[in-house]
Formats: C-alpha cells, structure tokens, sequence
C-alpha cells in the first residue's frame, strides 16, 4: 500500500509523552504544529526505514503558520500516525520540498 493511502485511512494522532517532550526541548516543536504538517499541502512524505519490525515515514511539509517541517513517524494500528520526531527541515531538505512546488 502507498504511504499517501495509509494516511488517508488515519483517524487520529497516537501521541507519546517522551517524544512530544523531546520535540519541544530539542526542537521547539508543539505537537499542533507537528500535526498540521499532515493536513497542509504540499506534503512529501518518504518511505524510510523500519525498527524493530516498525515502519518508519519521513514527512517534509508546512504548518499553518509557515514553518517547514520534517517529521519522522509511524502509524499505528493502521488508522493512528505517531510522530516519533518533529524538527525544523535542513537545507538540504528544504531544497529538496522547494523543488517539488
């Protein structure tokens, strides 16, 4: 299945308190801000990498406010994505995400 479907079946945002708290101290992300990424368009959104028999997604995409974002998450019981990472994206990034616009 396509990544791009996967999270349109996804009804919630499965949230652990560790990470929501890394974000914020690390990065200055609010879990709002994370979760808007996946309702603004453009999203780019990679297949990456899996851990622990866990499907890891890398997100690049924009907030409400503008601010660009790469997320690393998951999704869990097929309907709940779990940002397991929020951050502001790279050069490198935020050239790749322009170049798709």
């Amino acid at each position: 299945m396509d990544v791009l479907d996967l999270l349109k079946k996804c009804e919630s945002f499965d949230w652990d308190q560790g990470n929501e708290q890394k974000n914020w101290e690390l990065h200055q992300v609010k879990k709002t801000e994370a979760e808007q990424v996946f309702f603004n368009r453009p999203l780019i959104v990679l297949d990456t990498y899996s851990q622990d028999q866990e499907k890891r997604y890398l997100a690049l995409g924009v907030t409400n406010a503008g601010r660009l974002l790469t997320i690393v998450f998951t999704v869990r019981k097929k309907t709940m994505i779990r940002v397991i990472s929020a951050r502001d994206m790279s050069r490198k990034e935020r050239k790749a995400y322009e170049e798709q616009n």
